[in-house]
């Protein structure tokens, strides 16, 4: 054995001359092994602390029949928001007897593609995912539905795909969050969001600027960025400033963004909100441990796991066709809190 390593049933069969099976069946009390071997088995596997991997039994057992093991891909595990789906489709699935095995991309199309065949080859019953920023092309996601694999896409949704999807309502959290903000005085409303390539990015800049047009507030390209992690917020926010025209709030497409917009305008002696408003989007735990607390749209994470886990056992036990593509809506609300008037 390896010092440091974990101990397999491999190096138990080893150390005691007996074969893999016999160790399986040992540590499993099978009345097919004598109780002397059964004692020998598992006092050796209790003084080395030998912890059963659950998993790769799973996927043994996987060969010889179905398992409730469902793939799931986050783009990042560090956000909130993905966290708490995630909590969501762990809930849902574990009420109907379901295993979970949680990769992350890392917003990296590479790493998706690699995801996918890895549960395809784990014959897992079901997938379900959210995109990576840069994900362009879509083979890996239609091999995906050719291996028989049940689909489903929550958040950041493949349009190339032909698969059940679970999103929130980003089109009207976006456009309602604007709306409060014209309503309490802003008229230069700043825009921080993701690449347009992503549905979601799309869905909340149009709610965005329809917001503008039903206010009759002229768009202005200047008051747009590229902007959604709290480390280019904070380099990108002061350029905003360098003109003559600046913005009296903003609409950032997350909370770390906003925060880290709160951050820098506080440091550079504005006041939030008197002189500058601040909207999220999301409502994580950050947004009440700031000062003041952000005003953002929740986005409801658990519900939205909860459902994409719904529909994926649907498919799998037959209470949803193979050939229906399931969509549900998810809807947002707006918290209102101290970073705007």
């Amino acid at each position: 054995m390896e010092e440091n390593s974990p101990l397999t049933m491999k190096d138990i069969a080893r150390e005691l001359g007996i074969s893999v099976a016999t160790v399986s069946r040992a540590l499993k009390d099978s009345p097919r092994i004598s109780k002397e071997m059964r004692v020998r088995v598992q006092q050796f596997a209790h003084e080395h602390h030998f912890v059963p991997n659950h998993l790769a039994e799973l996927l043994r057992l996987s060969k010889v029949k179905p398992q409730k093991l469902i793939g799931v891909i986050l783009p990042e595990l560090v956000h909130y928001y993905f966290a708490s789906i995630l909590n969501g489709i762990e809930e849902e699935a574990a009420a109907h007897g379901y295993h979970i095995v949680v990769a992350v991309s890392n917003e990296r199309y590479e790493t998706e593609v690699k995801l996918c065949q890895s549960f395809i080859e784990m014959k897992v019953c079901g997938v379900i995912v959210s995109q990576a920023k840069d994900t362009h092309h879509f083979e890996h996601f239609n091999r995906l539905i050719e291996a028989g694999v049940p689909l489903v896409f929550y958040d950041r949704i493949c349009t190339g795909v032909d698969a059940s999807r679970v999103v929130v309502d980003d089109y009207m959290g976006a456009f309602n969050a604007v709306s409060y903000l014209i309503r309490t005085g802003c008229r230069r409303i700043a825009y921080f969001g993701s690449p347009l390539n992503l549905e979601t990015s799309k869905n909340r800049f149009n709610g965005y600027k329809d917001a503008l047009l039903k206010n009759k507030i002229p768009f202005d390209e200047s008051m747009i960025r590229i902007c959604d992690t709290r480390h280019d917020a904070e380099m990108i926010t002061p350029t905003l400033f360098d003109d003559d025209v600046y913005p009296d709030a903003f609409f950032a497409i997350n909370d770390d963004t906003a925060l880290g917009i709160l951050y820098t305008v506080k440091r550079m002696g504005m006041r939030v909100p008197e002189d500058v408003s601040i909207c999220g989007f999301t409502n994580g735990i950050r947004a009440i441990s700031c000062d003041p607390m952000l005003t953002t749209v929740e986005q409801r994470g658990e519900m939205v796991g909860e459902e994409a886990a719904n529909i994926l056992i649907g498919y799998v036990e037959g209470n949803i066709p193979k050939d229906h593509v399931e969509k549900r809506l998810v809807r947002t609300r707006l918290i209102i809190r101290g970073t705007t008037r």
